[in-house]
């Protein structure tokens, strides 16, 4: 089995959904996990932080599964405001990668189909926000009814 790979990215779970927010650096990746996260438990649904920064991925059983390094366990830095504690788990199923949404010109309406590798070997359907939206929730369940279906 090939060791995991390390990616720069922020990985949470809501439901059994997992979302992997990656792209470049200061792009507001680890505030949107997080309102992302604070969204959904204001919801009723469960949602998890894995981890922050740096994500270990591999396949496993035909399936990407981000996982977080025990150095980092349960924190999630929100820039301009420090490094905060969250409830965590070590280790979830990744279904989508959440990139940056282009506003303007002919990538605007990316293609539904969209994926990315995430890492070499490693790709995921991709579903865009922007940065500054206020809904991001709202957002991720329009294009993933699943993560807001009830759990079983």
């Amino acid at each position: 089995m090939a060791p995991p790979v390390n990616v720069h990215a922020t990985a949470i779970r809501i439901n059994q959904t997992g979302l992997m927010f990656a792209g470049p650096s200061g792009w507001g990746k680890s505030m949107l996990a997080f309102t992302c996260l604070t969204e959904a438990r204001r919801l009723g649904l469960p949602a998890m932080l894995v981890a922050d920064d740096q994500v270990f991925v591999e396949h496993r059983g035909g399936e990407i599964i981000a996982k977080r390094p025990d150095s980092i366990a349960g924190l999630i830095e929100l820039r301009g405001t420090g490094i905060v504690s969250l409830e965590s788990i070590p280790e979830a199923v990744m279904h989508f990668a959440i990139l940056p949404a282009n506003v303007s010109g002919p990538d605007r309406l990316p293609p539904n189909d969209e994926q990315i590798e995430v890492a070499e070997g490693f790709a995921l359907p991709v579903i865009r926000l922007l940065a500054n939206t206020s809904v991001p929730l709202a957002i991720l369940m329009a294009k993933a009814p699943e993560i807001g279906m009830e759990c079983r």
